[in-house]
Parts: structure tokens; sequence; C-alpha cells
């Protein structure tokens, strides 16, 4: 039977965990107890063995609580947030995600790997030996946005407008910030608008491409709305793109922080690289956490959570467990102790649909400036990830050198 109070737990807040260190404030936070309170109610689930709370019955996904939270019940943001297959549970969830799952199938993604090569290639090549880069902007932003619009037919001269309305629509998935909401609901009006039209016109004119197949797929389900239809769609452009950007970004500023992890990487590539990644996502994770809802009363290491109460899987902690990860603190690409399925993909129904295809351009790219550009250096102060449900990667600068 549980033992402990709620209120006994140490309380998490925020903005602390948006100060210089978040890493070491969340390992305080664990050292303490294996969970916190958040503000709302909110339980942070600190430990590795909670990530069983994802596919457990105890918990669903987490649908429109947050929003409701932050005083938002209707609008672009709420429409969003209501009819994406990520925040759906039991028959809605498998009946928005199945078409995507079909039409955007892991061999179809991994045949991709020849693209972000391309496109890498290409970007490196243009600026090798040169002037410093802004790597976020200039490749890191590019890559997964052009794989994005190859896959759906968008045409390169929209994607710097694309690539704004990605930006504004992350932020639409975690706590929004009151001063931004007009600005991200006007990106998603827009952004709504454009794949409305590029439906149109693929049911029209129909291509051999993913938005054709999927329009196909989607057309034999008429339990599917309009809306529905579109909005995954807008998850699969945002999850194909944000996420992988910050993810690069980071990754690739640990690696040269790392010297000899570095060479050794440059001496091997092909047969590092997904040692690479896989480190680079666990230890500075861009997405923050798995949001969930107890469905039932939970006795969580001795602490009571309540049915109804928001539980959220801290990922930051989870991908430092010292009970999983030896040394968990150290970034090392030659350590073999990850979980065979990495926890930064989710787990159970929801585990992410563009696992092989962020695999993919975040393994290539990085393969080829370790091949192009293996004097390559950061210029400037270190990248920061901040503080959200997507933490957002600031400045990166850096000059790429043969």
């Amino acid at each position: 039977m549980p033992v402990l109070r709620l209120e006994d737990a140490p309380e998490m807040s925020f903005e602390a965990e948006a100060g210089s260190d978040p890493h070491a404030y969340i390992r305080g936070l664990r050292q303490q107890a294996p969970i916190a309170r958040a503000m709302f109610g909110m339980v942070i689930a600190l430990r590795h063995r909670h990530l069983d709370l994802v596919t457990s019955d105890l918990t669903r996904q987490i649908e429109t609580e947050t929003k409701l939270m932050q005083g938002i019940y209707s609008g672009p943001i709420f429409e969003f947030i209501e009819s994406a297959m990520l925040f759906a549970n039991g028959e809605a969830h498998q009946r928005r995600r199945n078409p995507v799952s079909r039409t955007f199938a892991f061999k179809l993604m991994d045949a991709m790997r020849p693209k972000a090569r391309e496109f890498a290639t290409e970007l490196v090549m243009a600026r090798l030996n040169g002037a410093p880069v802004d790597f976020v902007a200039e490749i890191a932003a590019q890559i997964p946005a052009r794989i994005i619009a190859d896959i759906l037919g968008i045409p390169n001269s929209d994607l710097p407008v694309f690539l704004q309305w990605i930006a504004d629509t992350a932020e639409a998935l975690g706590f929004v910030d009151p001063a931004r909401r007009e600005t991200i609901e006007a990106s998603l009006v827009a952004f709504n608008a454009y794949v409305a039209d590029l439906f149109a016109d693929r049911r029209v004119h129909p291509r051999q491409d993913f938005i054709t197949d999927y329009l196909a797929t989607t057309a034999k389900d008429e339990a599917l709305t309009e809306i529905e239809i579109r909005t995954q769609v807008l998850g699969l452009i945002l999850a194909g793109s944000d996420t992988t950007r910050g993810s690069l970004c980071i990754t690739l500023a640990h690696m040269l922080a790392h010297p000899d992890q570095w060479a050794a990487f440059c001496a091997d590539p092909d047969g590092l690289k997904k040692a690479v990644v896989d480190e680079g996502l666990r230890f500075d994770p861009v997405v923050a956490g798995i949001p969930r809802v107890a469905i039932q009363d939970i006795d969580m290491d001795g602490y009571l959570v309540p049915a109804g109460t928001p539980v959220a899987v801290s990922l930051l902690s989870v991908l430092r467990d010292p009970d999983i990860y030896a040394d968990p603190d150290r970034f090392n690409i030659h350590r073999n102790d990850h979980p065979r399925w990495h926890p930064i993909f989710g787990a159970g129904a929801h585990r992410c649909v563009g696992e092989a295809l962020a695999r993919a351009e975040m393994e290539e790219t990085l393969a080829v400036i370790a091949r192009l550009a293996p004097m390559t250096c950061l210029v400037g102060d270190f990248p920061r990830l901040a503080s959200g449900a997507i933490r957002q990667i600031g400045p990166m600068t850096v000059r790429f050198c043969a």
C-alpha cells in the first residue's frame, strides 16, 4: 500500500529546469525522490523503470488536458491537439495512425538515406573551408525540411515560410506562451491552408508520392474527417523536421566537444554513426518528456498518484538514470548499455512512426560531415537547448574544414 504523500515529493520548478544546467537540476530531484511535483498538479516520473507507464493500462496518452489547463478551449491550437494521433487514445488513435503507418512505411523511410547523404554533401561542400556557418539554419533545418518536402512534393521555393510554420507549430505542443499564442495560431491557420491546397491538387492531379497514396488510403476510411486527415500530415511534417533539427545540432556539438570521440567517428563514420546518434539522443534529448494521464490510482514507489492525475515521464531524467546507464553524465559513443528500443521515440502504440526517417537523416548527415570535414570545429558559444516540451536549439556556429 502507498505510504508516502505526493505533497512530500520535491517540487519541480520549470524556471529552475530552464537554468544553465537542467541536467544537474533534474539529477538533484532524482536523488531526493523517484518522482517530483509540478504545476497544474502534474507528477514528473524520474526513473527509467517508469517508462512502463507509457505502455501500462494504468495510464493513457494525454489528450487536450494540457491545453485546458492553460485556458485554451478552442481555436487553431486546440483543434490541432484535439485532432492529432499523438494526443489520442484507443480507436481514435488507431484510426488516425493506420493510414500514416501504411504509407509512411519503415522501408520507404530507410530508402531516404541516399537522399539525406545527397543533401548533406551538397550543403557541406558548398561551405567547406569557408567562413563560419549558421549550422541551425543552413544545415540542420534544411536537411529534414528538404526531405519532408521531397516526400510530400513541396517545391524548395516554399521552404523558408514552411520552416517558420514548423517552428511556430512546435510551440503548440507544450505550454503555450500567451504572448506567442496569436503568432502560433496564425501560422497554424496558414499551415493548414497550405496542406489543404496540397490535398486539393493531388485529388485532381495524382502523383507517385506520399500525399497521393495517403489520400487514397484515407478515402477508404469514411470515419476520418477532413480535419483529421489534414492534421496527421501536419503532425508528420512537424515530427519529421523540428525534433530532428535540434537533435542533429546538439549531437554534433557534443561530438565536437569530445575530440577523441570525434576522431574515432571520423575514422569510421559508417561503423559508428548509429552509436553516435543513439548517444546524442540519450545525452541531451530534444523531447523533454512523455505526458500521460493516470486512469486509476497508481502506487509509484510508495507514492499514491490518484486517478486523473497528469503524469509526465521525464526523458531528461530517464536517459541519465544510473540504474541503466554507467556513468550517465558522461557523453560516450562507445557505451554498450543502450536499451534495445531507444526511449526517445516513445513506446507501445504511440512509438514514433518517423523513427526510421529521423535516424536516417541524423546518421547520414553526421557521417557526411565526418568524411568531408573532419577538422570541423565549433565557433563561439556551445549551443543550448531551451526548456519546453520540444526543447528548441539556440544559436550554433561551426566552421567546416577538411
